[in-house]
């Protein structure tokens, strides 16, 4: 090869470096220097998941990324909204009625500027109490004093309807996952009812603590959830999730997605989706339940358009997004 030919390739091979360099910083440009990822209370799964996908994100995209404690998904949603928080963690029931202007937080706002952007995993929900307690099932809460989750987050929303449907009336407490656990040791409340990917830190530790019954519901209990709440599914938590668990748990579960303004720039959008679901052992060291964190889990949004990024994103996957889910 002659030098002059050489020279060429190699001039042409810088300038190629160069101009796809310069997409890349164009691509950034409209980036924030700083993101903030609405999680829940301390104890649950958002709070974990939200602060290591936090920290990957700061690893791996080089923003810097922080979670920040909430009262959950319906807070979540219109922090999402109003710009407030860049990211949201969030389950689709309380997802849905914001969407559709009936969020007990902000009533009669829309938050038609939510845009999904990856699917994280299923939330089931189920209870725990002290083994000397003698309570089994959901009925055994009857007048009883029961942690029911942070006011606005998915436990503290749909457990209070779910004992309207079933007739049970308890003396609610609406208080986060440790202080709740802290709440059941010590005996001043006899029931903690939650809802979080599986196993929920709080009860794993109350379970290594001390002697604890976790429950779901009955075959008849069930049968009325599922018939009177759409949006949850049948889901059962196995025998041995926690320490002492001899039997699987029925319950039911409702999926969560990672949520974002339809403003954020499409690239980062592109960006952290492809980062999320393309490096799932890196998010199984955040937490378990990130095992449900897949691609194929798209389908578990009916409602909620995705990003455009993240859109793009599927697309390249092989995937069609269907228009009323483009947004």
């Amino acid at each position: 090869m002659n030098g002059k030919l050489t020279r060429w390739m190699m001039a042409a091979a810088t300038g190629l470096a160069l101009t796809a360099t310069a997409a890349m910083a164009e691509d950034r440009a409209d980036w924030p220097s700083s993101m903030t990822i609405g999680t829940a209370s301390v104890g649950g799964v958002y709070f974990v998941y939200g602060n290591g996908l936090a920290s990957y994100i700061g690893e791996a995209l080089g923003v810097n990324a922080s979670g920040e404690i909430t009262g959950g998904p319906s807070q979540n949603v219109t922090l999402v909204q109003m710009q407030e928080h860049d990211i949201g963690l969030v389950t689709m029931g309380p997802m849905y009625e914001a969407w559709t202007g009936k969020s007990e937080l902000a009533p009669g706002l829309e938050h038609k500027d939510v845009r999904a952007l990856f699917p994280m995993y299923e939330t089931p929900f189920h209870g725990i109490a002290l083994s000397r307690s003698e309570i089994e099932s959901v009925a055994d809460l009857e007048g009883k004093r029961v942690s029911v989750g942070p006011a606005g987050g998915t436990a503290g929303t749909y457990w209070p309807r779910f004992f309207e449907a079933l007739g049970v009336t308890v003396r609610p407490s609406f208080t986060g996952a440790s202080d709740a656990a802290s709440q059941l040791k010590d005996g001043l409340i006899d029931g903690f009812t939650f809802a979080a990917g599986v196993p929920i830190g709080a009860f794993s530790q109350l379970a290594a603590e001390t002697d604890v019954k976790t429950f779901g519901f009955t075959p008849e209990e069930l049968e009325t959830i599922l018939k009177e709440f759409p949006e949850v599914a049948a889901y059962t938590i196995p025998a041995g999730t926690y320490a002492g668990q001899t039997e699987d748990d029925n319950t039911v579960a409702m999926w969560n997605f990672a949520v974002v303004h339809r403003d954020m720039p499409e690239s980062l959008a592109y960006e952290i989706t492809k980062l999320v679901l393309e490096n799932n052992d890196r998010m199984l060291k955040i937490h378990a339940a990130a095992k449900a964190t897949l691609l194929e889990n798209w389908v578990n949004n009916s409602f909620l358009p995705f990003h455009p990024g993240a859109v793009r994103y599927f697309e390249e996957q092989g995937i069609t997004i269907p228009d009323n889910l483009r947004g």
